[in-house]
């Protein structure tokens, strides 16, 4: 890994442009039903499937966002426990030559 890229820098600048895509198809799609020539009750019904829509993406994404989160943290603990292991090996090898340089 190069010094200041981040694995995660680059899907956020993706799911950022997915973000403003789907919020402007949204928009789109809401101009679309103000401006066609449809009964009250139908641009309601449009209306609320866009918006069960709208909602059940915001969850899947939530959703995904929850699992990144608890698999950057897995990781996290992982590097934490390796990096405690190998400073306790370190240890353990170090410990007869400072104990040699302190008799000497």
């Amino acid at each position: 890994m190069r010094s200041g890229d981040y694995e995660s820098s680059t899907g956020s600048n993706i799911g950022t442009a997915i973000t403003f895509l789907l919020i402007g198809l949204g928009a789109g799609a809401l101009l679309a039903l103000a401006v066609a020539p449809k009964t009250g009750k139908q641009f309601r019904r449009d209306l609320k499937r866009g918006y069960e829509d709208a909602r059940d993406t915001l969850q899947d994404w939530g959703e995904e966002a929850r699992d990144r989160v608890r698999s950057a943290k897995e990781r996290v603990r992982d590097v934490a426990e390796r990096s405690a292991d190998l400073a306790d090996n370190l240890r353990e090898k170090v410990e007869p030559l400072r104990r040699a340089v302190n008799r000497g």
